[in-house]
């Protein structure tokens, strides 16, 4: 009923939604997981063409790339470090017949953004510098991971054509080349970017 809403461009609450989660995952809804309304205005802006490759950058539980795979036309991508969590995205988007979405078991420094047109980023790399929080116990975190994965990410970015969008939400903007220029903010955590050369 959920995606069968999502699809019909209908509202969902984040309650219902995060629903479809173990109970763990969804006591770090509020911290770690994009919101419904705000996976659906990225993804609109990101998923301007049919089939467009769209690539969640820390795709945690796989919240964005759900959403977004069934509210537009576009092809979403959640790559993730954490194993059980890219399981468990996989088997919701199984289960539930979603066909544009895939997800991948991988460091962020592992993937070329060579193969994706838009990009999404929640700035999943700040656990590495409050760790208040953590996702879990699975992965070493440090200050040193979070300076280097948002140095990666912006050299992967710098390489994009003009044209490229990029959607945050929360980001530092450690991560930003200075290629890309803002577009759209709604209040100060979301942000829409357009590379210009």
């Amino acid at each position: 009923m959920i995606f069968k809403a999502l699809r019909s461009r209908k509202t969902v609450d984040d309650s219902v939604f995060d629903a479809i989660y173990p109970e763990w995952i969804q006591k770090l809804a509020d911290r770690h997981w994009t919101p419904v309304e705000i996976a659906r205005i990225a993804a609109d802006y990101l998923a301007d063409e049919p089939n467009k490759k769209i690539l969640d950058i820390g795709s945690g539980a796989g919240k964005f790339c759900l959403v977004g795979a069934c509210s537009t036309q576009g092809r979403f991508y959640g790559v993730e470090q954490r194993e059980p969590l890219i399981k468990l995205s996989k088997e919701i988007a199984q289960k539930n017949n979603i066909g544009n979405v895939e997800f991948i078991h991988s460091n962020i420094d592992e993937v070329s953004f060579a193969s994706y047109q838009a990009f999404y980023f929640y700035n999943s790399f700040f656990e590495n510098l409050d760790r208040s929080c953590p996702i879990d116990k699975t992965v070493h975190l440090g200050s040193e991971l979070y300076y280097a994965y948002s140095s990666y990410v912006r050299e992967q970015l710098e390489l994009t054509p003009a044209g490229t969008k990029l959607a945050t939400f929360w980001s530092n903007r450690d991560e930003i080349p200075d290629s890309f220029d803002l577009e759209i903010s709604f209040g100060n955590v979301l942000h829409f970017w357009k590379k210009r050369r």
